[in-house]
């Protein structure tokens, strides 16, 4: 599987998680959002963002119980609810934020 973006093809399991994690760059999340149907707005890119810092920091992709505590220590109770990233991420705030991040698929999602 593939997705398309600006002429050059990415490869993707069968899921639509990028296979190569380097292949990521902001066009490719914003043609991974329009398929599930997210309209990227700075929120949204907010926790892309830190999704892909957390990454960084320790090569997984967390949890949306993990997630959810780390961006409420980080951009505040307001933001780290579920609540909140559902209405940001209706699939899911972890899969799919992970997905338009480029990131793996989390551990434990189904």
């Amino acid at each position: 599987m593939s997705i398309e973006v600006n002429g050059t093809t990415y490869e993707t399991d069968e899921e639509g998680y990028l296979v190569n994690l380097a292949d990521w760059n902001e066009d490719v999340a914003n043609a991974i959002a329009k398929q599930e149907n997210v309209d990227m707005s700075t929120n949204h890119w907010e926790v892309v963002n830190f999704l892909r810092e957390y990454y960084d920091e320790y090569q997984i992709a967390p949890a949306v119980r993990v997630l959810t505590k780390a961006i409420g220590k980080q951009l505040g109770p307001d933001k780290g609810n579920s609540k909140y990233l559902y209405e940001l991420f209706p699939y899911g705030p972890a899969k799919q934020a992970c997905k338009i991040a480029g990131l793996p698929k989390p551990t434990g999602c189904v």
